[in-house]
């Protein structure tokens, strides 16, 4: 809680100097002016309580400490109005159950490794309302447009092979992207459509020529990207799509190539918008001012009991 502290009026401290000082030099005469004998009479009558001793300091340093004016900053950020807003197509079809895509971890799946891919591009976009539609058999959209990139990021851990279906309806899950898109405001539209297939014939009933025509009539530009072998994807379909919606087509055969294609969207589409950036300050002087105010209290109720000074 306290963490991150500091003092507004941290040269106040020196007025401690002050009041030690004054404990050594400001002796209080009065009494033997008046009473030349009350001196005498106190000295032998009245002994120094420590506990009034330590009262009297704790009253000083507490009061000090609160005229320092102890604060904490608190930073926050508004959500940034207009900038990127982002579609994240993934292919969940069987077909991404297919091993050996990254080296390192041959045990993994493709769709495992997309998704840890995926999830770090997710963290990098800081500033971008972001969706996410997963396509096999059918598509659906997982996630609307978030800022939430922690929401964001633990739906795609989330997600399984074949929790759309087996197949591929490649068209109509890019028609589901722009969709995502289309109540968007936004100036910049981007889809990023990630396969390792071709349209499943029959199944996809969504023609290309209609997904590209929706892409095109919202702005939004596409950025597919094929994995696997050069033969499992439609390489000339992703090439019509990235060249209608004014995108670029991608290929990647393995782990490495695929976190390079989305480094290089990440540097094609690099947001400018930054979010608004404030801070709170939460001030802490009222709980040395309320030790302060109990000790003064505790020491005037003692010295007044026992005749103490």
């Amino acid at each position: 809680m306290f963490d991150g502290i500091y003092f507004e009026l941290p040269k106040l401290i020196f007025l401690i100097f002050f009041f030690i000082a004054c404990a050594s030099l400001c002796k209080m005469k009065i009494p033997s002016l008046y009473f030349p004998h009350a001196s005498l009479f106190m000295k032998n009558t009245v002994s120094v309580s420590k506990l009034l001793f330590f009262l009297k300091w704790l009253t000083i340093v507490m009061m000090i400490l609160a005229l320092m004016s102890p604060v904490k900053d608190e930073p926050y950020q508004l959500e940034p109005k207009e900038g990127h807003e982002i579609a994240l197509i993934l292919d969940a079809s069987g077909s991404m159950k297919e091993r050996g895509f990254d080296p390192s971890n041959p045990a993994a799946t493709r769709f495992d490794v997309v998704k840890s891919i995926v999830k770090d591009f997710i963290s990098k976009r800081e500033n971008d309302n972001m969706g996410l539609v997963v396509f096999g058999a059918y598509s659906f959209i997982a996630s609307p447009l978030t800022y939430d990139k922690n929401i964001l990021r633990r739906i795609v851990s989330q997600l399984d092979i074949g929790i759309a279906g087996q197949y591929t309806v490649l068209y109509e899950a890019l028609a589901q992207g722009v969709n995502l898109l289309k109540t968007s405001e936004s100036k910049s539209k981007i889809a990023i459509l990630l396969t390792d297939g071709y349209s499943t014939a029959g199944v996809d009933k969504i023609p290309l020529e209609v997904a590209v025509e929706m892409a095109k009539k919202e702005g939004v530009k596409v950025y597919p990207i094929g994995i696997g072998g050069a033969d499992e994807y439609n390489r000339a379909v992703l090439l019509k799509i990235a060249k209608e919606t004014g995108g670029v087509a991608f290929g990647a055969s393995n782990a490495k190539q695929l976190q390079e294609v989305y480094k290089k969207i990440d540097e094609l589409e690099k947001s400018e918008i930054k979010n608004e950036t404030y801070s709170y300050l939460h001030y802490y002087y009222f709980y040395p001012l309320f030790i302060a105010l109990l000790s003064l209290l505790l020491y005037v109720y003692l010295r007044n009991k026992r005749g103490a000074e």
